[in-house]
């Protein structure tokens, strides 16, 4: 940069260095992708074969909605049977102290009836859990974004079932430079291009995960775009432009 020369003489008849302006770096482009606030995998915690999938891949439902059900009719017969178990065990136990307050039996008698209640009465608990679980209920309102499986399949405990999201709370999440940390902030403002809709968006910063990669010497932040946006979708990318404040002189 040439400064005119009358600023030049003033300076160097002042004893002075002329002084630069400060200067600002040129915005920088990184990728995007869109990504959901909240998705999960939902998978069954029991085996059983699958009696009901209330919901196709798009549609969406709310929150506590069933999502899928499973054959439950031997965990039922196994509630019933502990249920038979904890009533026997409860008047045997009930016996017992009778006899005990007669002292007609020894308190060994009167411990080990205690216990055969208590065992009869876990094994009631596991089996009404096992009942609760033939039933997969939504965690948060949403959509299925795959089924990953069929109506009358067969599944293991643990396998996956459905992939849900919401699709109305989307983020940004994007990786940048770890030297930018010092001057990023949450807050701060930025563009970002979509390519599938070929739009800009207004979008700030989040969240600034506090870990940097040091492989790729990254860390990642999230964004939000302002405004109600209904056109995004999860898996969208593009790129954001992003400049550092000027530097000071």
């Amino acid at each position: 940069m040439r400064f005119p020369a009358n600023v030049v003489a003033a300076a160097l008849l002042s004893g002075l260095t002329p002084v630069l302006p400060a200067a600002a770096e040129s915005a920088v482009e990184v990728r995007v992708q869109i990504t959901p606030r909240h998705a999960t995998i939902l998978s069954s915690e029991i085996a059983g074969k699958i009696s009901e999938l209330p919901f196709r891949e798009g549609e969406a439902f709310e929150k506590g909605q069933e999502i899928a059900s499973l054959d439950c009719d031997s965990y039922r017969a196994r509630l019933q049977l502990a249920d038979a178990k904890v009533s026997g065990a409860e008047r045997k136990l009930e016996a017992i102290r009778l006899l005990d307050q007669r002292k007609a039996v020894g308190r060994i008698d009167v411990d080990l009836a205690g216990s055969e209640f208590d065992a009869a009465k876990a094994e009631q608990q596991m089996a009404a859990k096992d009942v609760s679980r033939c039933t997969v209920h939504a965690p948060f309102s949403g959509r299925i974004a795959e089924l990953r499986v069929k109506r009358y399949q067969y599944v293991a405990s643990g396998e996956p079932l459905a992939d849900i999201l919401n699709e109305r709370e989307l983020e940004i999440e994007l990786l940048v430079p770890s030297r930018w940390i010092s001057w990023l902030t949450v807050g701060t403002t930025f563009t970002t291009r979509i390519e599938e809709l070929q739009r800009d968006y207004p979008a700030e910063v989040t969240r600034i995960v506090p870990r940097i990669d040091p492989v790729s010497q990254t860390v990642k932040l999230y964004g939000r775009i302002a405004g109600d946006r209904p056109e995004l979708v999860a898996g969208m990318s593009g790129a954001a432009r992003l400049a550092a404040p000027a530097r000071a002189p």
